[in-house]
């Protein structure tokens, strides 16, 4: 009996310990990171989550990048013979049995907390194989390192920040030209006017945004600066940091007046872009050009917000209406994008557009959802963009688009009109700021 009780113990101890061993197995499986499998049945509707402003000081903003984003959804989804351009022809992802492609849209309310918390709703809750936004690079931040704890590919549109591709993330590539390529265009631009026009441009002012984007477009004056165009004849003399939560530019604009740079450099959003300018027709601040980085600039919304006080301001671009004519392509996905919206794309708009048929491309092209098979396909592929002056979309090492789609914009009489360069001119460049009272 004695024998017979030791055995059944002895069993026990063996069960208990393999029990335990499987619990062991099960919570260290729990914690690896989790990421798209791909179905063993066929997919019908693949599932991208889309993060952007909807409310808050940038909602304006974000809901034309939801129009350009429902724009490539419908492209994507409908027949659109007429369209010269991957995934237009044929309905769906030919490649997963016509499964259609649903855009999932998140509000971060300019709220990079907010942004990241929605990322992880995305994945975890509504199931998404990959994710694009933030326009706010302050928010595209988090929610892109939300994405790479999960290994889900992330493909950023409009975002600038040069630090976003400075991280060694490896589900992470960006469309939008950075801080870094657009400061020396803007530098090289400078130098066209004064070669060209004899503008005398030697020195320059920056102001911007306290966040993210503002910061980072800054340290790339300096750091351009330092390794190449002060050699070149070019000093900054103002440098403006203003607050997130602005509500009066005066202390700013007089500090810019003082310094009286040539040039300034800025890097700002609609709102406060729009206040910065009527200051400087109050207080009669003239410097030869303003350039701006991707943001409030580029946003028709100056024009409407400023009428003929927004004549003369320059900025990169991915695209311009007065470009639509030479470019069949984009001019007929403009007319579908300005039926939802009921403006012409601007330069954010396309580049998010861009972040959408890009990660559809991806998925098509890797034939799953599997998400390292489709980042793979993101990594190698060179994506078709005939919507693009560039044409086409490919990312290096560390995500960044090599091919930057910008041109010089310049606002002359209420419209958009490429100035430089010279290639895909519109208009010529207007070199020097007309005096206020004379406009």
């Amino acid at each position: 009996m004695k024998k017979i009780f030791m055995v059944l113990l002895a069993g026990l101890l063996v069960f208990s310990l393999a029990l335990s061993g499987c619990a062991k197995q099960q919570v260290q499986q729990s914690a690896q990171p989790e990421q798209a499998k791909t179905p063993e049945e066929k997919v019908d509707v693949v599932k991208i989550g889309a993060i952007f402003p909807l409310t808050g000081s940038a909602a304006s903003t974000g809901v034309k990048l939801k129009y350009a984003v429902e724009t490539a959804e419908e492209i994507i989804n409908g027949e659109h013979p007429e369209l010269d351009m991957p995934l237009a022809r044929e309905a769906g992802l030919p490649n997963l049995g016509n499964a259609k492609v649903k855009f999932i849209f998140a509000d971060h309310q300019a709220n990079p907390e907010v942004a990241k918390s929605e990322a992880e709703r995305l994945i975890q809750n509504e199931k998404v194989v990959g994710l694009i936004g933030c326009y706010h690079s302050s928010a595209t931040k988090p929610a892109s390192q939300v994405a790479e704890r999960f290994r889900i590919p992330f493909v950023a549109g409009s975002s600038s920040s040069a630090a976003l591709t400075e991280r060694g993330l490896e589900y992470f590539t960006r469309i939008a030209p950075n801080d870094d390529m657009e400061t020396a265009f803007f530098f090289e631009y400078l130098k066209y006017l004064n070669a060209t026009y004899d503008a005398g441009i030697k020195t320059i002012g920056v102001a911007y945004i306290d966040n993210e984007y503002g910061v980072h477009a800054a340290q790339m004056v300096d750091k351009w600066l330092k390794d190449k165009y002060q050699g070149e004849g070019f000093e900054k003399v103002v440098d403006v940091k203003y607050p997130k939560d602005l509500s009066n530019v005066d202390t700013e604009v007089q500090k810019i007046k003082a310094a009286k740079p040539d040039a300034i450099f800025h890097a700002s959003y609609i709102g406060d872009i729009t206040q910065f300018v009527k200051k400087y027709k109050e207080f009669d601040v003239v410097p030869k050009a303003v350039v701006n980085y991707c943001g409030g600039f580029q946003d028709p919304q100056f024009v409407v917000n400023l009428g003929k006080d927004a004549d003369f301001f320059s900025g990169s671009n991915a695209t311009a209406p007065s470009l639509f004519a030479k470019m069949d392509t984009l001019n007929k996905i403009n007319e579908i994008y300005k039926k939802k919206s009921g403006v012409d794309f601007d330069g954010p708009a396309l580049e998010d557009f861009a972040s959408a048929m890009v990660i559809a491309d991806a998925i098509n092209q890797a034939g799953t959802i599997d998400s390292q098979k489709v980042m793979e396909a993101i990594k190698s592929a060179v994506f078709e963009a005939p919507y693009f002056v560039s044409g086409k979309i490919k990312f290096g090492k560390n995500g960044q688009n090599e091919y930057s789609a910008s041109v010089m914009v310049q606002t002359q009489n209420g419209k958009y009109e490429a100035v430089w360069p010279v290639d895909y001119q519109t208009a010529e460049p207007i070199p020097t700021f007309p005096a206020w009272k004379n406009r």
